[in-house]
């Protein structure tokens, strides 16, 4: 029971970044950390297939916070 709040949590925090993007850098950086934190859950419910996926989403969104932060446009 723990777990799934913890993933309802991880997962609402993470959408609400993704939704706020816009706004600023800090916002595409607290994605990538939310993202980070929906693959722990993802990996330790079991459900590893979800859990690879949003690592590499974290790597992803990463790449496009630091790519914002240098002046490097977004493709």
């Amino acid at each position: 029971m723990a777990l799934t709040v913890a993933g309802v949590l991880v997962l609402t925090f993470m959408m609400t970044m993704y939704a706020l993007e816009r706004r600023g850098d800090g916002y595409v950086l607290a994605f990538a950390v939310g993202c980070a934190l929906s693959s722990a859950y993802g990996f330790a419910s079991g459900a590893w297939p979800f859990g690879a996926v949003e690592a590499v989403w974290s790597v992803i969104a990463v790449r496009r916070w630091w790519g914002r932060t240098r002046g490097v446009p977004v493709a």
